[in-house]
């Protein structure tokens, strides 16, 4: 494996700096970090992997590798293999050959795909473990301290940059639900006005034409303020 350049070591890290700012979804932003530290660590395979705080279970979530043996899904515990050890002990971890090293757990994955020399290093944000980035050669290479920290500073970039992207999936969703119980709370009022029912009928009765047409409470709710406000203006 060719040492990677300063350059393309920053250029890696502006890129993904860039990454943070942006609106990328998650998937595209982890497929953008996967590909540019293949390239960057001039590796067979980069595969990122991310942490279910709530099963404690990583899960490969990104790989620019095209083997489909390799795209399956897969998990593994906290403190299970190279990469929940890794996620465990908030430490890169570097093997000369995974063949030989009785951590490694995928061994017939790693023969098939004909990986050799691997380095594994924990995605940190906030002092907190997020994921696993793991980069694979095909011959023997023993990284040096300079791949380790290269490695490093681009997986704490990254995981500032999926927390960010994380958070702001989840600030649109709360925007939502809030939006959402905004219009439902007009629209009983207005059905409650109208028909002279009960809080309780006009919930129920929003709920149920949304379930009978198939449509979120929002639109149902949208369309009894619009139909109301036609009324009014009349």
């Amino acid at each position: 494996m060719a040492k990677a350049s300063y350059k393309s070591y920053i250029d890696a890290l502006n890129k993904i700096s860039k990454a943070i700012t942006s609106d990328l979804y998650l998937e595209d932003m982890l497929k953008l970090i996967v590909t540019l530290t293949a390239n960057v660590m001039r590796a067979k395979i980069c595969a990122l992997w991310l942490l279910d705080e709530a099963s404690q279970q990583l899960k490969i979530r990104a790989t620019q590798a095209m083997s489909q043996e390799y795209l399956k899904e897969r998990s593994l515990k906290v403190g299970e293999g190279i990469v929940g050890l890794v996620a465990k002990e908030k430490k890169p971890i570097v093997i000369l050959d995974v063949l030989n090293d009785s951590r490694y757990k995928e061994k017939k994955l790693a023969q098939k795909e004909g990986l050799v020399s691997m380095i594994s290093v924990p995605m940190i944000e906030k002092n907190r473990v997020i994921g696993v980035i793991n980069c694979y050669t095909t011959t023997a290479y023993k990284f040096t301290k300079g791949d380790i920290d290269l490695l490093s500073a681009v997986a704490n970039q990254s995981a500032v940059a999926i927390a960010n992207t994380e958070l702001i999936v989840k600030t649109k969703v709360i925007q939502e639900e809030l939006e959402t119980r905004k219009k439902v709370e007009k629209a009983k009022g207005i059905l409650m006005k109208e028909q002279g029912i009960s809080e309780e009928d006009a919930y129920n009765l929003i709920r149920k034409s949304s379930m009978d047409k198939r449509v979120p409470m929002k639109d149902i709710a949208e369309a009894v303020i619009l139909s109301y406000e036609i009324k009014k203006g009349r």
